[in-house]
């Protein structure tokens, strides 16, 4: 396959279809962009907009964050939650994620094995505080949804707990939400967790399917992770869910015996790909659209930089001196290629998308600024904001801020 052959199928594969779907974006068009990405990568930073509502719009356009806040069961802005079973659940995939219910069995394995090889920090609360993490379930069970703020097993929280100072109360709840014995009921609007038992918030029908054996579901995972990426190799398949070298192995061996995946060099790849059977190739493939630092289409950077040709590293941890683009830098596709990239911040109380700084890529063309610009005004209608502010720092700023105003 030649690198663009690649870069297609991978687009196709992750719904970037080159045309946005006709508001109102349903409950179908949300699904059906799960099916193509299986997951959405949380993170707690809201410069912009919080990391899971971003991929939905890159494929979707100006939908209701909403329609996904009802299917993740979290707050809505005036803090209220919805009641019913969630469409979607929260666990650790990669990292942090938001993934279809569906999914529930295939994570069991990884539940079990929290329970087998429990975080340290399990082990510091029960030896400080025995028994405190049945006691916890308990008052789950009793008063659940809960925030781990609101859990007072023994009166008062035994310390205070913000960021990642984490009481021991809060501990003992992320040890009962890792190993599966509660789950998550969405999120608060300050971002915190309500746990749940299972039977309080995921559907029945999941609860009662039967858990696979451990090879199965990893198979079955990276049966997905294959099929999320369309063209792909080993590394991309094992970090997609996080798994393991060794399993995700034999997992690929008996995909490609299985005829799920076909071995394909692909050009300027020193790795072996992988194909997927139900991947397509569009004859065209040209969307464009601003990309999140976790979409799943670059959150793994030696894909971003074989696939796309984009050197992409996040600096939101990179002390500010050293930063090269920004805090929160947003990937530009346009026309199925990343031109260009730039820092967003979301000022609220002014109404408007400040525009921190604007770089392109060296293959950008010429009409990158102005496709930029209408692209930003799009974001910022869709956050709510009434204005763009024009970049000054970056070698896109001036042909930007020109198409801005």
């Amino acid at each position: 396959m030649s690198t663009d052959q690649a870069r297609r199928v991978a687009l196709a594969a992750q719904g970037f279809s080159g045309r946005t779907p006709r508001p109102p974006v349903t409950v179908g068009g949300l699904d059906r962009a799960l099916d193509r990405t299986h997951l959405l990568q949380i993170d707690s930073v809201n410069v912009l907009s919080r990391a899971h509502y971003l991929p939905l719009y890159s494929r979707l356009g100006a939908y209701a964050r909403t329609l996904l806040d009802r299917a993740a069961g979290n707050a809505d802005a005036e803090g209220a939650h919805p009641r019913g079973p969630v469409r979607l659940f929260e666990y650790w995939a990669h990292e942090a994620s938001l993934l279809p219910v569906r999914l529930h069995p295939l994570m069991r394995f990884r539940m079990d094995r929290m329970a087998r090889d429990p975080w340290r920090g399990f082990a510091r609360v029960e030896e400080e505080r025995p028994g405190l993490i049945e006691r916890v379930l308990a008052e789950i069970a009793d008063r659940g949804p809960v925030t781990a703020r609101q859990l007072t097993p023994e009166g008062a929280p035994d310390r205070e707990s913000w960021g990642w100072n984490w009481s021991n109360v809060k501990v003992a709840a992320e040890c009962l939400f890792l190993t599966g014995r509660v789950s998550s009921a969405g999120r608060t609007t300050s971002f915190e967790r309500r746990y749940a038992l299972p039977e309080q918030v995921l559907p029945t029908a999941v609860l009662a399917t039967p858990t696979p054996a451990e090879p199965d579901a990893i198979r079955s995972l990276v049966d997905l992770s294959a099929q999320a990426h369309g063209v792909v190799t080993a590394q991309c398949l094992r970090d997609y869910f996080r798994l393991e070298v060794d399993e995700t192995a034999v997992a690929v061996a008996e995909l490609v015996e299985a005829g799920r995946l076909e071995p394909v060099v692909v050009e300027g790849w020193r790795r072996k790909g992988y194909l997927h059977v139900d991947a397509s190739l569009p004859a065209h493939c040209r969307p464009t659209t601003l990309l999140n630092p976790f979409d799943p289409l670059v959150f793994n950077r030696f894909r971003a930089q074989t696939l796309l040709g984009f050197d992409y590293r996040i600096e939101i941890y990179t002390p500010a001196p050293k930063r090269v683009y920004g805090y929160y830098v947003l990937p530009f596709l346009l026309d199925g290629h990343l031109v260009a990239r730039v820092d967003l911040k979301a000022d609220r109380k002014a109404g408007a998308l400040l525009v921190q700084s604007a770089h392109a890529e060296p293959s950008a063309p010429g009409h990158t600024a102005t496709a930029l610009a209408k692209e930003l005004q799009r974001l910022a209608g869709w956050l709510g904001l009434g204005a763009v502010t024009p970049p000054v720092r970056g070698d896109l700023a001036p042909a930007l801020a020109a198409a801005l105003t």
